[in-house]
């Protein structure tokens, strides 16, 4: 295929061309050129160079025309809107000079011979000269037209484009950024359509776009045509693919999947003005996953290569932005986009910004968090972007959806609230770029919320981001990572919430001291695991209702509990390791189990559930064994098929040896056994017969974990939720220090790992002070607790 000074084959094109190809058409060339090597697929194509547009401006006379509105534009005597308006309408008004319109059908007629289609469908998409940079995005700011057939309508599709990069959103963008209009050209991609229509498409981050994780690679998926993902039209499913195992044949390392709603799509029409239409999605659509886990995976492989290659031209880390589609007749899939992730790779590395809020307020509404900051204002609800004139600078931006339209009035708001849309919507990817937060998904933020009214948005609390009621009152620290001291006491955190653990792990810490499982079964599952073994029998049909709606649809019940409980440890085991993360297996009591969804069928009522049928007596009962049997099952698969190896679990509330040696014993039945594939297993210390005969129960566990909170109650005879004795609770008394100095002292000589995951170090520096100064191995605190923590025990071991 040939090339000439107005065409340009993708294969002929790389990196080195942007100013000829602009941003877009440049990044695609170099895939085509030289990542094809590694299978990755792009679908064939050509651009029109900014050669070809300079030829158009100049043959219509435009040139100076354009410079002079631009100018007057500077000057303030026209504005965004009337300039815009002049220019587009000029540019396609123009005529196509007869040269350049014949290289451009020939190159097409090329296109179609190759695709063995007379009139192939192809997608004509804008690509600036000033776009697609490593610190500017440009995200929208062209327009892009899809399945687009014959010369005709490719010609006024290219005009379009041409016209495009006067828009009033893109001569705003520029203004704002410091582009000089007159250096800034426009080229065209020609590609060949691929019919995602008949399949499913969506974009990838070789990063976590939240908090800027870099060791994953976040997929979101959609039926139909990529473009409502971005346009924030729909919830798509979301899947996250630990980056570093993408490569071990041997694992399937995808931590965590999402279905999400996609009530509705985005197909082609044939025959009609309009190219593209949106209809709702079949029951049996919405219910099942856009992907399966080979296509997953082949599409983490290749982001993980494109993100290589780009670093390597760069010669620095460049997470990469990645849109893809799947081809519904061949099954294929393709790269259609690919281009420097521009929020988080800006960031500096050196200071953390960690957002806390100081008082609690009612919770309006709540949909996908978005950033990891708070912002305060009031509520200016707005229908379409025409309406910039009513919105207030730092006012709380309330509305339906955004598009690249809405850029003027994103620019001046504190934060942005949605109806629609997934977290790689048009307005989280703005939101990220302007550092403000954003919730997206509400579905219905701009009926609960009133115009003026005051209020909260906080997205620093995980996936869910929650708007408060009034303005709460919030404090913002900064971190400065260099500063931090290096201490021979391991630090470790506690997290229970996974959706934190992104966040968290990016914190300078030594691995994770104590994660809760209570909270996945809890607050993500919901469900008595029990209820769960026994669902075909269960005879409470309100219960058995209650189940499906909260289930996958197309997940047996068994394995709803095992994926959901494995997601959420090996989202906390990828944003740790390789450190160690003590998982607790559940330590409910019985009126807390009998609070999960048909839990009542199954727990007994005791008088004192704190003191009984709770911790290891559960896992070897035949009461509860069956559901310790899930637990087992998801440790085991976050182990061996994800591949998470640092997940040590651990044993609450052991009474005695024996009743350790038959927990190891139902491990070992679910494949679970000590020592095999490199598995420890620890134990809670917080018993007083756990300090008492510490040196049996180290012969078989690997390590202990000081639970300070209940080793405390049941050392002196208290209940630590009474109100009456609340005073007595304190974990610094004589003789609660006195069993946690033995329980050191006894078990280190037997190789065994000591640490504490209580909440007095949190609270007391003293108490940090008394837990080196007696050897103990770590000391794992809560994660707003961590800095302070650290520099305690460093001035304690400077001075012994």
């Amino acid at each position: 295929m040939t090339n000439n000074e107005w065409v340009r084959w993708f294969d002929s094109i790389t990196l080195a061309d942007l100013q000829l190809v602009g941003g877009k058409n440049a990044s695609l060339g170099e895939m085509c050129s030289t990542l094809s090597q590694y299978g990755i697929k792009v679908p064939g194509g050509f651009a029109i160079t900014t050669q070809a547009y300079h030829y158009f401006l100049e043959e219509n006379g435009l040139d100076q025309k354009i410079v002079s509105e631009l100018n007057a534009l500077k000057s303030n005597h026209r504005d965004i809107q009337s300039v815009g308006r002049y220019i587009r309408h000029r540019i396609r008004g123009g005529e196509f000079p007869i040269e350049l319109k014949k290289a451009i059908i020939q190159a097409y007629a090329e296109l179609c011979k190759e695709a063995c289609d007379e009139d192939c469908s192809v997608a004509v998409r804008s690509s600036a000269t000033a776009e697609d940079l490593p610190d500017a995005s440009f995200a929208g700011q062209q327009d892009t037209f899809l399945n687009i057939t014959g010369s005709a309508e490719l010609i006024e599709a290219i005009t379009k484009c041409f016209a495009s990069l006067f828009t009033d959103r893109a001569i705003a963008y520029r203004e704002n950024r410091g582009f000089d209009h007159s250096k800034i050209a426009l080229s065209v991609g020609v590609q060949k359509m691929v019919r995602s229509d008949l399949a499913g498409a969506g974009v990838m981050f070789t990063i976590d776009t939240e908090s800027g994780f870099n060791n994953v690679v976040f997929i979101s998926a959609t039926l139909g045509l990529g473009e409502t993902v971005v346009q924030g039209q729909i919830s798509p499913d979301e899947y996250y693919v630990f980056k570093p195992f993408v490569d071990k044949t041997e694992f399937i390392p995808i931590i965590k999947r999402a279905l999400g709603s996609k009530k509705r799509k985005m197909i082609f029409v044939e025959g009609e003005i309009e190219k593209t239409r949106m209809v709702d999605c079949r029951k049996e659509e919405k219910e099942r996953f856009v992907l399966t886990d080979p296509e997953i995976l082949l599409l983490a492989r290749w982001a993980t290569i494109i993100e290589k290659h780009y670093s390597q031209k760069r010669g620095m880390p460049t997470p990469v932005d990645i849109e893809w589609a799947k081809d519904g007749k061949s099954n294929e899939i393709f790269i259609v986009q690919a281009r420097p992730e521009t929020v988080h790779s800006q960031r500096k590395l050196d200071t953390i910004k960690e957002y806390h809020l100081q008082e609690k307020g009612k919770v309006l509404i709540t949909g996908r968090s978005v950033g990891s900051s708070i912002a305060t204002g009031r509520v200016c609800k707005i229908g379409k972007p025409e309406e910039q004139a009513s919105f207030e600078a730092g006012a709380i931006l309330v509305t339906e959806m955004t598009d690249p339209n809405w850029v003027p009035i994103i620019r001046q708001a504190s934060a942005i609230v949605t109806d629609s849309g997934g977290r790689t919507c048009h307005a989280a990817i703005v939101a990220r770029e302007f550092g403000i937060p954003a919730i997206v998904g509400t579905n219905n933020a701009t009926k609960i919320l009133n115009d003026t009214d005051p209020v909260t948005v906080s997205c620093i609390e995980g996936d869910i981001g929650k708007v408060y009621e009034g303005k709460l009152k919030f404090e913002v620290e900064e971190i400065e990572v260099d500063k931090v001291p290096k201490t021979n006491t391991k630090v470790m955190v506690n997290i229970a919430d996974p959706s934190q653990a992104f966040r968290v792990g990016q914190l300078p810490h030594d691995g994770v001291g104590l994660t809760r499982l209570e909270f996945i079964i809890n607050n993500i599952i919901g469900i008595h695991p029990l209820a769960l073994v026994d669902f075909d029998k269960l005879t409470d049909e309100d219960v058995k209702n209650k189940i499906i709606e909260r289930m996958s649809p197309s997940t047996a019940p068994i394995d709803y509990f095992v994926n959901k409980l494995s997601e959420g440890i090996a989202t906390i085991g990828a944003a740790f390791y390789p450190n160690d993360v003590i998982v607790r297996m559940s330590d409910f009591k019985t009126n807390e189990y009998a609070g999960l969804l048909g839990g009542k069928l199954y727990e007994p009522k005791e008088e004192n559930p704190m003191l009984g049928f709770r911790g290891a007596s559960r896992y070897y009962s035949p009461h509860y064994r069956r559901g310790f049997n899930l637990e087992c099952m998801a440790i085991k698969k976050v182990r061996e098929e994800i591949g998470l190896e640092n997940i040590i679990p651990m044993i609450p509330f052991c009474r005695t040896p024996e009743e350790g040696k038959k927990v190891l014993g139902v491990m070992e039945e679910n494949g679970l056994v000590r020592g095999k594939n490199n598995l420890r297993i620890y134990m809670m210390c917080e018993v007083p017969s756990n300090v008492i005969v510490a040196e049996k129960f180290a012969k078989i566990f690997d390590g202990f974990s000081i639970g300070s909170n209940d080793l405390t109650q049941l050392v002196l005879g208290l209940d630590r939720d009474s109100s009456l004795i609340s005073s007595l609770f304190d974990e610094r008394d004589e003789a609660v220090k006195i069993m946690i100095s033995q329980v050191i002292k006894k078990v280190k000589p037997m190789g065994c790992k000591i640490g504490i995951c209580g909440q007095a170090p949190s609270d007391f520096p003293e108490f940090v002070e008394f837990l080196v100064k007696e050897g103990i191995d770590s000391i794992s605190v809560n994660p707003d607790s961590l800095l302070s923590v650290r520099n305690k025990i460093k001035e304690v071991e400077e001075k012994q």
